[in-house]
């Protein structure tokens, strides 16, 4: 298969199993940059009602960078990857100050703000800017793997290289946008299954678990320490040496802090 007709077979697919989303209704960068931050590991499902939400809290750029990092946190619940509200909030607040709150057309510049990476600086180009930009995430690598290297892994430069070849000039947001689609719902039934070597640990062993277990109970009120630890004790079932060692590690990130004896959610 070459590269004209791959392209018609995913725009083929595409036009029959397009998924109806909300950031694709909007080229603002602002909200586009807000969906991406959020589908960063969370189902869409998930993402698409806290989308609305967050949009209605905070509908400009200027309200998220002068808000209280406590309001972002708490509106951020049910997403996990609690740092990823923090990044965004940071990232607002640069481009306010930095930028007079437009976002920068040039993902170089984009990649310098916090919390974004290759990916989602490519992604607001693309989707805002319709800047032609191959986005290569895990789902597409697997595509570009499975139908031209016969599921053989390659290196990173070579899907980037393959990734571009195979863009439509001028048709980057609905190239990027149906292969995301043709990833999330056919990808699985083309691929070999894998056998897994590794046993995953389950969540509630992991450090993730017990982090946001201290910002969910900081969502609700500040604590004294001894409180705080004596009921993440009774719900984490972890020793106050664990539960302290992920509380420093939050203190020092700056999603909690300590004034006056009280730990509270980041301000």
């Amino acid at each position: 298969m070459n590269s004209r007709e791959f392209q018609q077979h995913i725009f083929s697919w595409w036009e029959k199993n397009r998924r109806n989303l909300p950031w694709r209704h909007t080229h603002d960068p602002y909200r586009i940059f807000i969906s991406e931050i959020m589908l960063q590991q969370t189902q869409v499902e998930r993402v698409t009602a806290k989308y609305h939400e967050f949009l209605a809290r905070f509908p400009r750029i200027s309200d998220l960078a002068s808000a209280p990092l406590r309001d972002v946190l708490v509106l951020w619940k049910g997403l996990g990857y609690n740092r990823r509200a923090m990044f965004a909030q940071k990232t607002a607040l640069d481009i306010v100050k930095k930028y007079y709150g437009v976002f920068p057309k040039d993902p170089a510049l984009l990649m310098t703000l916090p919390g974004i990476g290759v990916y989602t600086a490519k992604a607001v180009c693309v989707f805002a800017y319709k800047m032609d930009l191959p986005l290569v995430d895990t789902n597409i690598r697997k595509i570009i793997t499975h139908f031209f290297y016969n599921d053989v892994v390659q290196k990173e430069k070579e899907i980037e290289k393959k990734a571009l070849e195979l863009l439509p000039k001028g048709k980057s947001w609905e190239w990027n946008q149906a292969l995301m689609d043709f990833g999330a719902l056919e990808l699985s039934k083309l691929l070999p299954k894998a056998k897994s070597k590794n046993r995953s640990i389950p969540f509630k062993d992991t450090n993730r678990f017990v982090r946001g277990k201290i910002i969910d109970a900081l969502r609700e009120r500040s604590y004294r320490k001894k409180e705080l630890l004596s009921l993440l004790s009774e719900l984490t079932h972890r020793t106050d040496e664990v539960l302290e060692k992920n509380l420093q590690s939050l203190i020092k990130e700056g999603l909690v802090a300590v004034i006056n004896g009280e730990y509270s959610l980041g301000s």
